[in-house]
């Protein structure tokens, strides 16, 4: 299950990113927001990011204008390793390095066509398991 949240700067991003995923047959939650009006990022950011942390979802969809508010809030959340991609190379080294479970993007940043192709890059790329990059995420996740 994925799940997905955006502010208002994600809203319509959010809408061609819901149309992705129900042609391919994922199951989503949407957590919001549901229309253009003003609202704050965190809200959704930390609805998503504990839905992802808890286990109710396997990984997490946010969006805001920059992608870099809601990353921000989402990281604040233990265990989330929320990344921010603006292409597929990162969404695929994010993946395979860094086992990251959100994918943050930008409504304001990246178009509808390419945002999809990171959407399917970060949902089907593996982690690599490789035992340099299991290592980094526990130290990642070392208080």
């Amino acid at each position: 299950m994925i799940a997905i949240g955006c502010d208002h700067g994600g809203y319509e991003l959010k809408l061609e990113i819901i149309k992705y995923l129900e042609e391919k047959g994922y199951a989503y939650e949407d957590f919001g927001c549901y229309s253009t009006a003003s609202v704050d990022y965190p809200e959704y950011g930390k609805k998503v990011a504990h839905a992802v942390a808890d286990g109710v979802c396997d990984k997490g969809i946010l969006i805001c204008g920059t992608g870099i508010g809601i990353s921000i809030t989402a990281n604040k959340v233990k265990g989330i390793r929320a990344a921010l991609c603006t292409d597929c190379f990162c969404a695929e080294a994010t993946r395979q390095h860094n086992d990251a479970n959100v994918l943050c993007l930008g409504g304001r940043v990246v178009g509808p066509g390419l945002a999809v192709k990171i959407v399917d890059t970060f949902l089907n790329t593996p982690f690599s398991n490789e035992a340099r990059h299991v290592k980094r995420i526990a130290q990642i996740e070392a208080e």
